[in-house]
């Protein structure tokens, strides 16, 4: 089994899956991704999709950091995400966490000072491209004032300091999901933006608690491309189960599978995917599409925070 990541290094999403393939001590292949767009390469396996990470399996495409940990937990069970007794709060939290917590970090993070570390060496236009790369993301939505942004934050780090107070990680003495999804904001933070890092200091357990987290490393990865993941893509024939038995239909669209559809992301980032419904799960929703470079793909899209319709 062949695990590839579609990433960048200062990703903070990516961050969080690198590192859960560290701690389930994974073997996986690094394909780097441009941070703005275009992304061709990476369209031509999702359809359409361009958010930062992307899971491959051989012709199977996964998007969004929730159905990425599902797979992952699936495929490597032993370390668990989801400790049965606290499953349901684990994922709670780190959906706040990918949500809420994680725009109010990056509207901290960048800041004038934030942003300029960031693309320190570079031009000016890097700068400006990526700023109207995310704000298109958005679509036009604002974002919070790094002053607000600031204030929000530090009551966010004191209650995260607050559940860490007497046990090792969030929940309880082993780490879940929310850890992971937690972290990876302040990562960006301590090791993206040092010079407005010092907001985590008043935090110290914050701190050691994120040396535990890094210390799991990133599992064994080793450097592939784009076009060997398109290749890998085009030659796959045999299907890796992803997702187990979960594969009950569930149609509360009135859309039959095997009709064309979009899927798209409800907010940031919603260019849409087309294709041929294959699954629509308790979880998640899955499509067939043909590519001219990649060949036969399908691509799946967890239910939370995605909107499935039927194509035009």
């Amino acid at each position: 089994m062949n695990i590839l990541l579609h990433h960048y290094p200062t990703s903070p999403f990516a961050e969080k899956i690198r590192l859960i393939l560290g701690y389930k001590d994974l073997t996986w292949q690094s394909v780097y991704q441009p941070m703005v767009m275009p992304k061709p390469d990476l369209q031509a396996l999702t359809g359409g999709y361009r958010r930062i990470p992307v899971l491959q399996v051989g012709n199977q495409i996964v998007c969004d950091t929730l159905l990425i940990c599902d797979v992952l937990e699936h495929l490597a069970p032993e370390k668990t995400l989801y400790p049965p007794s606290i499953e349901g709060v684990a994922r709670t939290v780190a959906q706040w966490a990918d949500s809420t917590l994680f725009s109010v970090a990056m509207a901290y993070n960048f800041q004038p000072a934030g942003a300029q570390h960031v693309f320190r060496g570079q031009p000016e236009e890097s700068l400006k491209m990526f700023a109207a790369d995310r704000q298109a993301m958005r679509s036009g939505a604002s974002r919070m004032h790094p002053s607000d942004a600031a204030a929000t934050y530090k009551s966010y780090l004191c209650r995260i300091s607050n559940m860490l107070d007497s046990q090792a990680f969030l929940l309880g003495s082993q780490p879940s999901v929310a850890d992971f999804a937690i972290y990876h904001s302040l990562w960006f933070t301590r090791q993206i933006v040092p010079p407005v890092a010092g907001i985590l200091q008043a935090t110290p357990t914050v701190l050691t608690w994120m040396d535990r987290m890094s210390a799991f490393g990133q599992g064994r990865p080793s450097k592939s491309s784009t076009m060997e993941s398109i290749a890998a893509c085009a030659v796959s024939t045999n299907a890796q189960d992803l997702f187990g038995s979960e594969a009950e239909f569930q149609n509360e669209h009135g859309i039959a599978l095997g009709e064309q559809v979009s899927i798209a992301a409800e907010s940031f980032g919603m260019e849409p995917s087309m294709g041929e419904l294959v699954a629509a799960t308790r979880t998640r929703y899955s499509i067939r599409r043909v590519d001219g470079h990649a060949g036969e793909v399908f691509v799946h899209f967890p239910r939370i925070g995605f909107i499935l319709k039927k194509a035009n």
